[in-house]
Order: structure tokens, then C-alpha cells, then sequence
């Protein structure tokens, strides 16, 4: 399911394509792979009693967590307030603030800091992982869409066409190689996931970083 983009301040903010609830079957198929792949980084986390997810958007993953960790502490934050109010009136039960994910060492530590399709949407995503890690969380999470796949299967439903495939907002795509190169900066990689088409990585902070 498709909808014209939501902006806030000229930025894309939250899902174009709703993949959770559209009735396309290979859709369905494919979300269910990625749902899996997330369940099973969870699960291997560790003990957690605090998860802080950055760029949100609508919340879904959100009400994902705290399905998974019902005695943590949740929070949810997005720099967009208008996609944050989305996101409250969704889930109403939840708990979201406002906060870039420059600005997360504001809000404390975390025993778990999840970014899902967050980092191909930013112009610096060094600068995003270096402030997610300089909180010293004690794992952290991240899922983007894997290249080229991602942009192949767009054009195959006749999406995007005169963009290449390329959902509005993404600036950064990764393949496996480029993400864990990215990542092993900060991160020891405890874990990696590819359900078509995503990359999903589990990862425990350095407080060095790699040279």
C-alpha cells in the first residue's frame, strides 16, 4: 500500500509504502522474513530492561519491542514531532519524545538501541553511529535495505521508475560488505540476518573507535 510521502519541514518522514498492511502476498511474505530475522536478534540480546529505538516514525517497531521486552522500558523517539503525534495516536499506550539521534546521549543509557530503516535516510550516518555509541548502550541494533536488491524489487512492482527504484529519502545504500564495514567502526558484531531484501545487524559497542 502506497501513499504520498509525509514531510515535515521538506523532509520525508514515516513509511511511503505500508508494509504492514498491504494484502500483496509476496509483500506479506517478505515482511514476515523480516519480522523472523528481527525476533531472532532479539532474542539473543541479552538481558534488557531498557530499549530506546531512534527514528521511529510511526511506531510500529516500537509496539514490536515492547511486545518482546514486556517488563522494559520503552521509548521511541524521532526527530519529526508531526511523525512523533502519528505515532502516539497509533499506539497511545506507548512512550515517544522528539529527539534526534544526534542528540540520544541526552536521554541516558540503554541496555538496547535499535535504528531500523534509519541510517539510509541521513546524510552522515558515521556521525549517527558514533553519537548512538558514545552513549555506551549496551547493544545496538540496525536494519536498512539491502542494495541492489532493494531498488531491483521496487522497479519489479513498477514502483519509483524514473528514480531507479529508489525510495524517496534514502541517500545511503549498503550491501553487506559496505554496512559491516560501516558498523565495525564502532560495533563487534554479534550477529547478522539478510531477509530479502534487508540487512539486520546485532552489534556490541566499542568504546574505541576502529582505525
Amino acid at each position: 500500500m502506497t501513499r504520498g510521502p509525509l514531510l515535515d519541514e521538506g523532509v520525508v518522514v514515516g513509511n511511503i509504502y505500508d508494509k504492514r498492511r498491504t494484502r500483496n502476498p509476496l509483500a506479506r511474505r517478505l515482511l514476515a522474513g523480516y519480522e523472523r530475522g528481527l525476533a531472532g536478534l532479539l532474542g539473543v540480546t541479552g538481558p534488557v530492561r531498557s530499549v530506546l529505538e531512534v527514528g521511529c516514525g510511526e511506531g510500529n517497531i516500537t509496539a514490536r519491542l515492547a511486545g518482546h521486552f514486556p517488563h522494559a522500558r520503552v521509548l521511541g523517539t524521532d526527530v519529526s514531532r508531526r511523525i512523533i503525534e502519528v505515532a502516539r495516536g497509533e499506539h497511545p499506550q506507548l512512550e515517544f519524545a522528539v529527539c534526534s539521534v544526534h542528540d540520544v546521549g541526552r536521554l541516558g543509557r540503554w541496555d538496547l538501541v535499535v535504528a531500523c530503516e534509519v541510517l539510509e535516510h541521513l546524510e552522515d550516518p558515521d556521525r549517527a553511529l558514533d553519537a548512538i555509541c558514545d552513549a555506551r548502550p549496551g547493544r545496538v541494533l540496525v536494519t536498512v535495505p539491502r542494495e541492489p536488491l532493494w531498488r531491483t524489487l521496487n522497479l519489479a512492482r513498477g514502483a519509483y521508475w524514473r528514480r531507479l527504484g529508489n525510495t524517496p529519502g534514502h541517500v545511503q545504500h549498503w550491501n553487506r560488505g559496505s554496512l559491516l564495514r560501516l558498523l565495525s567502526r564502532r560495533l563487534d558484531v554479534v550477529s547478522v540476518r539478510m531477509p530479502i531484501p534487508w540487512l539486520q545487524v546485532l552489534g556490541r559497542p566499542r568504546l574505541t573507535v576502529a582505525s
